[in-house]
C-alpha cells in the first residue's frame, strides 16, 4: 500500500465499515500482501459514535480514515470517499473480503488494455466454503452480475440460491451487466461524471445502478476472472432479514424505472409488479418470520410511490444521456430468470 507523501497513486480502495473490526482487520491483513502496490486506502467509518477504527492509521501506514458523523450507507460512503480519490481507477471493496495477491494487478491491466471499459469485477468465491476446503462461488456476484428484461439480477455461477461449484467454467473474461459491489473496479471519472452511486438506495443494488448507467454511456463491463476475492457476506444484513428485503425489493423497482427505455418498460412492468405480489405471497408461505418480510414488500412498493416524482426527474436525466438502446442492451437477455433452465450465460462469448 501506497504511503502518503507520494504521488498520486493508479488505485484508491474505498472501504466502507461499520461496526465490525476483526473483519476489517482481516481484509486489510490480505490487502498488504497485494503484489501490485501502486495503490492506497481509504475506510469509510459509517460508525459515528460508535466508531470501532480508534488506532487503526497506526496499525496500518498509507491507509486513511474518512469518519463520517452517521452511517450513511454503502452508497453515501463510498460517494464520501470518492470525493477524495485522485487515481485514475477506484475499487469499492466490502469489508468482509479477502483478496488473492494478484487481484488487482490483472485488473489493472485488463483496464488497461480496454479503454471502453468502465467497470470490471474478479471472480468473488465464498468465504466460508473456503474454510471447508472447497471453491464456492458467493452469492453476491460470483463470476459476473447478468439481469433480466424484468430488471430480476442473477449471476454467472449463481441462480437465486443454487452456487455452482467453481471448475474453470468462467475462467475467461466476458462482457456482463453488472459488477458486484462486494469489489467493484472502475474508472474514477466515469463513476464521478455519472454522479457516483444513487444514495437514496442506502444499500443494495446500488451497483447494478450504477453499471447500468455506464452501459447506457457506452462502456463495457467485463469479469476478470485471473483476479480472485473470497467474501463473507451477510455483514450487513443476514439472509432473509426483513431490512434486506425491504432494500432489495425498492432498490430493484427503482432501478428499473431510472434505467429501461419508455416502451419496454410500460409493456413490462404490469408482469414486474405481479411478480412483486407473488412474492409476498411466498414470503407469507414461508413460514417463521414470512409475515415480516412480506411486509416489507409492501413498504418497499409503497415508499418507490411517494419517490416517484424524484425518480422521474433522474430517469429523465438519465435517458436523455443515453447513448445504447435496450434493444442492444437486452439482445441476450432472458425475459425473465425465473424461465432459465440452463446455467446463466454471459452477455456475449468473447475472451481477452
Amino acid at each position: 500500500m501506497q504511503t502518503s507523501g507520494k504521488a498520486a497513486p493508479a488505485v484508491t480502495v474505498i472501504i466502507p465499515h461499520l461496526r465490525h473490526r476483526p473483519m476489517l482487520d482481516t481484509c486489510l491483513d490480505a490487502l498488504r500482501k497485494t503484489t501490485f502496490t501502486d495503490f492506497t486506502v481509504i475506510v469509510v467509518d459509517n460508525g459515528g459514535e460508535d466508531s470501532d477504527l480508534a488506532g487503526l492509521e497506526s496499525c496500518y501506514p498509507g491507509v486513511s480514515v474518512l469518519r463520517l458523523p452517521a452511517n450513511a450507507g454503502y452508497a453515501g460512503g463510498c460517494n464520501a470517499a470518492l470525493k477524495l480519490a485522485n487515481s485514475p481507477y477506484v475499487v469499492f471493496l466490502n469489508d468482509d473480503t479477502v483478496v488473492e495477491p494478484e487481484w488487482l494487478g490483472h485488473l489493472i491491466e485488463a483496464a488497461e488494455r480496454d479503454p471502453a471499459v468502465g467497470a470490471l469485477q474478479p471472480k468473488i468465491l465464498s468465504l466460508p466454503e473456503r474454510r471447508k476446503g472447497e471453491r464456492v462461488f458467493d452469492y453476491a456476484g460470483a463470476a459476473g452480475g447478468l439481469i433480466d428484461r424484468l430488471g430480476y439480477p442473477y449471476c454467472l455461477g449463481r441462480s437465486f440460491g443454487r452456487r455452482e461449484e467453481d471448475r474453470g467454467q468462467y475462467d475467461h473474461s466476458q462482457e456482463i451487466f453488472w459488477a458486484s459491489g462486494v469489489a467493484l473496479f472502475a474508472r474514477r471519472e466515469l463513476v464521478e461524471r455519472l454522479g457516483g452511486f444513487e444514495e437514496s438506495f442506502f444499500m443494495h443494488m446500488e451497483e447494478i445502478d450504477l453499471c447500468w448507467r455506464m452501459l447506457l454511456s457506452g462502456f463495457k463491463v467485463r469479469s476478470v476472472p485471473q483476479s480472485v476475492a473470497w467474501h463473507e457476506g451477510g455483514a450487513s444484513l443476514r439472509d432473509g432479514s426483513p431490512l434486506k428485503v425491504y432494500y432489495n425489493h425498492r432498490n430493484a423497482l427503482l432501478t428499473l424505472l431510472r434505467n429501461r427505455s419508455a416502451a419496454p418498460l410500460i409493456a413490462l412492468l404490469p408482469l414486474r409488479l405481479a411478480l412483486e405480489a407473488a412474492a409476498m405471497l411466498f414470503y407469507l408461505a414461508g413460514g417463521s418470520g414470512g409475515a415480516a418480510r412480506a411486509a416489507q414488500v409492501g413498504r418497499a412498493f409503497i415508499d418507490v410511490l411517494q419517490m416517484l416524482p424524484k425518480t422521474l426527474r433522474q430517469r429523465r436525466a438519465i435517458q436523455r444521456a443515453r447513448s445504447v438502446s435496450d434493444r442492444e442492451l437486452f439482445r441476450h437477455a432472458p425475459l425473465s430468470i425465473f424461465l432459465l433452465r440452463r446455467p446463466a450465460q454471459p452477455l456475449a462469448r468473447d475472451s481477452q
